[in-house]
């Protein structure tokens, strides 16, 4: 006979009594061997299991760096450190833009100039279209009135 996992096979032609029996021996089986693994997971807490030649030979790696905790009161806040030429560059670019926009808004740049200059032309135009609207109306109001004349 054979356990395996929770399906059980059995002789061909067991007898009643037989595989009951069998059945109680394979359960206090299963007991015994939980037991003794919860005894040996005790064990393992207290020593951590080592593979291989861990256990014979100690060395430290040379190569490992072993991050270094600082403390507050240890950091240098006046030490500077040093920015890469990418971080530098993309400060002096976000600065250069900050400058143009800050010309843009004062109307110094020449794409500024251009835009007011549109502006104006625009507002010109508005002005006249306006004009032009109120002389017609004032025309056709001129037109009923003498209409009804």
């Amino acid at each position: 006979m054979k356990l395996i996992g929770l399906l059980i096979i059995a002789p061909s032609s067991p007898s009643r009594r037989g595989l009951n029996e069998w059945m109680f021996e394979a359960e206090a089986k299963e007991e015994e061997e939980e037991r003794s693994e919860e005894e040996s997971e005790e064990e393992s807490d207290e020593k951590p299991e080592r593979k291989g030649t861990q256990g014979v030979i100690e060395i430290e790696n040379p190569n490992l760096v072993k991050p270094k905790n600082l403390k507050a009161r240890d950091v240098d806040i006046e030490k500077t450190t040093e920015l890469s030429r990418r971080e530098r560059e993309e400060i002096e670019k976000q600065k250069a833009h900050e400058r143009y926009m800050r010309l843009q808004e004062q109307g110094k740049t020449e794409q500024a100039k251009k835009d007011l200059e549109r502006l104006a032309l625009i507002r010109q135009q508005r002005a006249e279209a306006a004009k032009k609207r109120e002389e017609e109306k004032a025309a056709r109001e001129q037109k009923k009135v003498e209409a009804r004349k």
